[in-house]
């Protein structure tokens, strides 16, 4: 019988960041919610959820995103922390400002959920030093969601065989997809600003119900790593239009190519 490699970051986590409360962001920041709730009702050690965006509710994300009429010109950050403290009798914290690495972030503890459009705010992800930290990106009906703890190159090569079938550290989405971190290539003489995932839904350019598919498996890492249950995988490919998942296993042989570098 084949033993299962397993993440195993060691980390006791203290806070919860939600990056992007966006189509995919939201709806990580209930699950997450109902996560903590359940967790209190066991009387488990919970942390501290925090959600973050600068951005206000639009009449674009209402029915698109986890937002009402109601909501339209308020934070969304705001929003979602009324909603879900008074709902279920938490005390999650909203910070309605750009996402800054060294303002945000301690240096120990975090557990960082991503799902913003943009590479500058993934930039700031990435310079978060001892965090876990989980990333859902898409196009238009699919995309992945990243598991990792480290942006060190030669720190994710030094671990790449793990210890007894456990791995302290594993390659972030930054690591594993640079391009993520960089500008979308110009496309035209005169480039348009990158637009949002609600824009892109409006204009019929991305699923309606892709970011649900991304939120449903990064929330499970999420689960899996705050109810302290074995993670196999390191990176989960999601299609909506074919209805799968595939999740590749934490070993030497799928890591690799990952890590190899161009010379």
């Amino acid at each position: 019988m084949t033993t299962l490699n397993t993440f195993d970051p060691k980390t006791h986590i203290q806070t919860v960041t939600v990056v992007g409360l966006g189509g995919t962001g939201a709806q990580i920041a209930r699950s997450l919610a109902r996560m903590v709730y359940d967790m209190k009702a066991a009387r488990l050690h919970t942390p501290q959820i925090v959600l973050i965006d600068p951005d206000k509710v639009e009449q674009k994300n209402v029915g698109r995103q986890l937002y009402t009429e109601a909501d339209v010109g308020q934070p969304k950050a705001h929003v979602l922390m009324r909603r879900f403290n008074m709902a279920l009798g938490l005390d999650i914290i909203a910070i309605n400002q750009p996402v800054n690495a060294e303002k945000h972030f301690e240096r120990w503890g975090n557990l960082i959920v991503g799902a913003v459009d943009n590479h500058l705010a993934r930039r700031e992800l990435a310079k978060a030093n001892g965090a876990v930290w989980v990333d859902a990106g898409n196009h238009f009906n699919a995309g992945q969601v990243v598991i990792g703890n480290t942006s060190n190159h030669e720190t994710a090569l030094r671990y790449i065989d793990g210890q007894n079938s456990r791995y302290a550290y594993l390659p972030n989405a930054g690591l594993l997809f640079p391009t993520l971190l960089e500008p979308e290539p110009e496309a035209k003489p005169q480039p348009e600003p990158e637009r949002s995932c609600a824009e892109l839904v409006a204009a019929r350019e991305q699923d309606l119900l892709i970011n649900d598919w991304m939120a449903t498996i990064a929330s499970q890492y999420v689960y899996k790593l705050l109810h302290r249950q074995p993670i196999h995988s390191f990176v989960s490919y999601v299609s909506a239009d074919g209805m799968s998942v595939r999740s590749l296993p934490i070993c030497r042989d799928e890591l690799l190519p990952y890590l190899q570098v161009e010379v």
